[in-house]
């Protein structure tokens, strides 16, 4: 039997909203992000805070993740992160995860030899928790809180090396491990001219300067294929 132009035509919008109706099987992807006060957003509202910034971004941009996983406190160092986690429970695997941490261990004059080995035990375990991808993992840089009011009398010349002997440690255990590293600390040090930058109380980033960060870590979710 022909089938008349008419009904055929209707056929096919009947097929087109099917298909469009039906439900997505995928599930929303998963982001654990680990760290201190800088990650938890210290003197900002919790929306401001820049894993839930990045979040935000994604899903506007047409990703669907969950909301972000927050394991962080302000003045955490890496072993208190560390110690924070054996007690925390983790979903068994995340989709992606990022680590922030260091800033504590300068700020008490930690060694950079103690550093290191906490921090490559942290990112391992980063690691395992993105399900042994590694791929889906990022580490920041730590911020210059050198440049902010708070450190107004400080030696600010010696803030500013001291993190930059942290971050090279942090480039370098990324570099070794293949995973991704962002240098947001540039960033955090246009701080000393642009008091936008800097949170109320006058030593941590403002919303605005963590949605810079977002902007920096935005391409990394564009090319590491966790869909």
């Amino acid at each position: 039997m022909k089938l008349s132009t008419l009904t055929l035509k209707l056929l096919l919008v009947l097929l087109l909203i099917a298909c469009q109706s039906k439900p997505s099987t995928s599930s929303p992807l998963t982001y654990l992000a680990l760290g201190d006060s800088y990650t938890i957003g210290e003197s900002v509202t919790d929306r401001q805070r820049w894993p839930n910034q990045l979040v935000e971004a994604l899903n506007q941009n047409g990703k669907q993740f969950n909301p972000a996983t927050i394991i962080a406190r302000t003045g955490w160092t890496t072993d208190e992160l560390s110690t924070a986690m054996d007690t925390t429970e983790f979903a068994p695997t995340y989709d992606y995860v990022s680590l922030l941490i260091g800033v504590n261990n300068q700020y008490r004059g930690r060694s950079i030899e103690n550093f290191e080995t906490e921090f490559i035990e942290l990112l391992d375990r980063a690691i395992v928790l993105g399900d042994q991808k590694g791929v889906n993992v990022f580490v920041l840089s730590i911020p210059d809180w050198g440049v902010m009011p708070f450190a107004e009398g400080r030696n600010r010349t010696q803030i500013a090396l001291e993190i930059d002997q942290f971050n090279a440690v942090i480039q370098t255990t990324c570099r070794n491990k293949n995973i991704a590293f962002f240098d947001i600390t540039p960033i955090s040090r246009e701080a000393e001219t642009n008091p936008i930058l800097v949170a109320k109380d006058g030593l941590h980033p403002s919303g605005e300067m963590y949605a810079r960060w977002v902007d920096t870590v935005l391409a990394f979710f564009n090319t590491t294929g966790n869909e």
